[in-house]
């Protein structure tokens, strides 16, 4: 409808026709097969704006079970436990409660946004006074975001590829606990771009030994010529939360953040 007010009756039909939208306003313009790629952009461009305006220069990106809990069975607890640590020590330590003029946030913690592992490095993150960022997804089974990820930097994207490229361009680490399909789709992207060198290598570290190996046997596919076994370098284990930083500062995550201090 028009909102206009006193419009010639006679001209009420082509005022109130789509057609005679603002396109910017069109929502069925803007959610036609043929504006996908305007799509592919805004959901660029309206995450890289917020982030820029946060200084958030680089990330570690944690990553893990959604359905890891708290208080869960077996070793959730723990990798539960570990994983908020983790945000509360990467957070403390790594640049990320900077952010003024001279210094841009760096490592700042960023996972999927969702429930589980994600959830406690997202809190231990919080526990830590720091920004932290929540890539969540829009599924057919709303995911609904953790009450951890700072507001302002708490997104929802329609496209997978699109909260990928987010997840992965100021990625400056990879820390993954446990997890399924999801939480192995992530690490195979990163470990797929930095073989690949799409990516810049950055240091990934998996989070309880016993539990990669029995699930993914890297060493077979060396083995098979699969892969190079050079390439199983990229990436190392750890058992605990401070175990996992210090594997990340041994690899050089905090050389940019000790350039800024100089």
């Amino acid at each position: 409808m028009t909102d206009l007010p006193d419009v010639p009756e006679a001209s009420r039909p082509q005022l109130e026709s789509p057609a005679y939208r603002l396109a910017a306003l069109d929502q069925d313009f803007l959610l036609s097969d043929d504006m996908r790629g305007v799509r592919f952009l805004l959901e660029y461009a309206k995450i890289e704006q917020a982030l820029r305006q946060w200084r958030i220069r680089s990330t570690i990106v944690v990553f893990g079970s959604a359905r890891v809990r708290e208080n869960g069975p077996g070793r959730q607890a723990y990798w539960y436990a570990q994983a908020r640590e983790f945000g509360r020590v990467a957070s403390l330590k790594g640049g990320a409660l900077d952010g003024h003029a001279e210094r841009p946030r760096d490592n700042v913690i960023a996972t999927g946004g969702g429930p589980g592992a994600m959830e406690a490095a997202n809190r231990g993150a919080q526990d830590a006074g720091a920004p932290t960022i929540g890539f969540n997804i829009r599924l057919p089974h709303e995911q609904t975001p953790n009450p951890y990820t700072t507001p302002d930097l708490t997104f929802r994207f329609h496209y997978f590829s699109m909260r990928k490229m987010h997840l992965a361009m100021r990625a400056k680490a990879l820390v993954v606990f446990p997890g399924g399909f999801g939480t192995l789709d992530e690490l195979f992207e990163l470990l797929t771009l930095v073989q690949t060198r799409k990516a810049p290598v950055v240091p990934i570290v998996l989070f309880d030994r016993a539990y990669w190996t029995k699930v993914v046997n890297f060493q077979a596919l060396a083995e098979s010529g699969m892969v190079d076994a050079q390439v199983l370098s990229i990436f190392c284990y750890a058992e605990t939360a401070e175990e996992a930083w210090a594997h990340l500062v041994a690899r050089g995550v905090m050389a940019e953040v000790e350039q800024k201090i100089v």
